[in-house]
């Protein structure tokens, strides 16, 4: 018995592969992928939380400088732990005065340049956008140094603690 083979003699003929149209997709698109990805980037800024751990208790005598900035709904408190209310930025029609946070964290860092960390008290319902704008206040602010506009540092330490409740 014999055993018939179909299209025995149909040969296909060998088949030439077309990837013009993928390459002109490639062309276009590692360009444009490579281009949105710079604004990807994302910024990450360490805070200094409360340590849960109370054991090791700072000299009662001398304790060391603590520099705050205290959010409040009308204005932005900047004080220490030994003299008390250092200056007042007070809310505007605008919003809070971030210009003038600087301004007076600025001769803060003017009297104290060795001084680098800073605590923020928000109060309760203080919105995650005004936190933020104060921790840049506190961080930097741009300065003219030799025809250059730089970053100047001022508080890269930046702690953040719960606004003491008002005294009424």
């Amino acid at each position: 018995m014999a055993i018939r083979r179909r299209g025995r003699g149909r040969r296909h003929p060998a088949v030439e592969l077309n990837i013009t149209a993928f390459m002109n997709l490639m062309v276009v698109l590692v360009p444009f992928l490579l281009m949105t990805a710079v604004f990807t980037h994302l910024t990450i800024l360490e805070l200094n939380l409360p340590a849960s751990d109370t054991t090791a208790k700072p000299d009662p005598k001398k304790p060391p400088y603590e520099l705050y900035v205290t959010i409040r709904k009308d204005a932005l408190n900047i004080s220490d732990n030994r003299g008390g209310l250092i200056g007042q930025a007070r809310k505007t029609d605008q919003g809070h005065d971030y210009v003038r946070l600087a301004e007076i964290l600025k001769q803060v860092k003017a009297r104290l340049p060795e001084q680098t960390a800073i605590i923020i008290r928000p109060e309760q319902d203080t919105p995650y956008d005004i936190l933020v704008q104060v921790m840049d206040s506190a961080r930097m602010y741009k300065a003219f140094t030799e025809g250059e506009l730089i970053d100047a540092e001022l508080f890269p330490d930046i702690s953040i603690g719960d606004a003491p409740a008002l005294k009424k």
